[in-house]
């Protein structure tokens, strides 16, 4: 089933009918409530972020790392499309959304712990690109644009943009979006690897959804390790040494988990994960 991307709630979700004029929307799947989707919900304004916005994620985020039922989150906007970025009116008087512990919009300087999924329709730029790049996997239409046109505006992708783009497509690609300002599609950026899968127009959510199922499937503590090591591995000139590599994975190596999963497999059964 698709998504009209004008429509929200999203189908299959509880959703509190006082958050429908908040910056965000926080909502569980009903039926998979190890999924949280989090929709920005500024359409009038192109779901631009403002510190309000930021605020309300950046708490939302912290909320799903502190819940053991939450495995996955993913991560939308409400209207027609993800995000333009900074809210330049918001900027023009002085509201400038970072975040001292979660930079822009509360999460490009320290994404949470777990993962998340971008579902991206319409289109995700400056900022927006930004916010997507700090998740962990990228869905998007096949119409949808993507770029980074701060340089048109006397600006610089300030929120991690120019730092995570190289380590995920090639550097000319990656220059392009970055020096012309020009948004890219998400076909072409599909075919460079930066996007997971592509859909149908409106059908990002749900494959996202799908997307975060199949990752909830696994063992926490496991998916928790393998994104941090894949963070730094991949961001932080692989400043991860093979001392640290192997305290990290011997600790979910000696886990209840690990045990369960061996099990299970044993036994030919669904393993049952306690995130110990």
């Amino acid at each position: 089933m698709s998504r009209d991307p004008s429509q929200d709630p999203h189908p299959g979700q509880n959703q509190d009918p006082d958050q429908a004029e908040r910056p965000l929307l926080v909502e569980r799947l009903t039926d998979d409530p190890r999924v949280m989707v989090l929709t920005l919900n500024r359409p009038e304004a192109r779901n631009s972020v403002d510190m309000s916005l930021a605020r309300a994620l950046f708490q939302a985020l912290a909320d799903f790392d502190a819940d053991p039922d939450l495995r996955v989150a993913v991560l939308t906007g409400a209207g027609k499309g993800f995000s333009a970025g900074m809210d330049l009116k918001a900027f023009a008087s002085g509201d400038l959304p970072f975040l001292e512990d979660g930079g822009f919009a509360g999460l490009t300087r320290r994404p949470p712990r777990k993962p998340v999924v971008a579902a991206i329709e319409g289109f995700a730029l400056a900022g927006g690109l930004e916010m997507a790049l700090a998740c962990d996997l990228i869905v998007a239409a096949d119409d949808a644009q993507l770029g980074l046109p701060e340089v048109r505006r006397g600006l610089v992708a300030a929120a991690g943009g120019l730092l995570r783009l190289p380590h995920r497509i090639p550097w000319h690609v990656a220059a392009e979006v970055a020096l012309t300002g020009e948004p890219m599609s998400a076909a072409r950026l599909h075919e460079v690897g930066l996007i997971n899968r592509l859909t149908p127009p409106g059908g990002a959510v749900e494959a996202a959804v799908a997307l975060a199922g199949t990752i909830a499937d696994n063992a926490p503590l496991a998916i928790e390790t393998s994104k941090t090591i894949l963070a730094r591995a991949a961001e932080g000139g692989s400043d991860l040494t093979w001392d640290e590599h192997e305290i990290l994975t011997r600790s979910v190596f000696e886990s209840h988990d690990a045990r369960e999963g061996s099990l299970a497999f044993a036994e030919r059964r669904p393993p049952r994960w306690a995130g110990r």
